[in-house]
């Protein structure tokens, strides 16, 4: 079961430290300049909705195990998706062995598994590692048919 925490990060623009909460309205803002921050946070089977299916930009789920060499492989590759679509998206990573309920329920068959929300849905569904132009590529074209 994941907590709702704050992460901090730091702005890309310019470095200033920030505390991004796991759920909150709206999308998060550096202090300092305003700039959009990346939203990246864990959920589990008690917090999912809060985090996840509440929040009001697109949210990509990523249903990953620890024993998953390919998980660990994309892990980067999607942060490094959600800091360029910052404002955009905000990055769920599940642990579908401590949240079985979450896996149950996206009938999860293999890890990892990327899910694509908008407003709780689901709108996009892929499975396996990719590189994170491929990522970036696939959530783009996705979001932009929707809005």
């Amino acid at each position: 079961m994941a907590a709702v925490t704050n992460r901090t990060v730091a702005c890309t623009r310019c470095g200033g430290r920030n505390r991004v909460p796991a759920s909150a309205d709206g999308r998060p803002r550096c202090g300092k300049c305003g700039a959009e921050l990346p939203w990246i946070t864990d959920a589990g089977d008690d917090d999912f909705a809060e985090v996840a299916e509440k929040a009001t930009p697109f949210v990509l789920v990523d249903l990953w195990a620890t024993w998953c060499g390919p998980c660990r492989m994309v892990s980067p590759a999607l942060e490094q998706v959600a800091h360029e679509l910052a404002g955009r998206i905000k990055l769920v990573k599940v642990d579908v062995d401590q949240a079985p309920r979450i896996a149950q329920r996206f009938q999860v068959q293999a890890v990892p598994t990327l899910l694509l929300l908008d407003n709780g849905e689901v709108i996009a569904r892929q499975a396996g590692a990719a590189p994170a132009a491929t990522l970036r590529t696939w959530v783009e074209e996705t979001i932009a048919g929707r809005r």
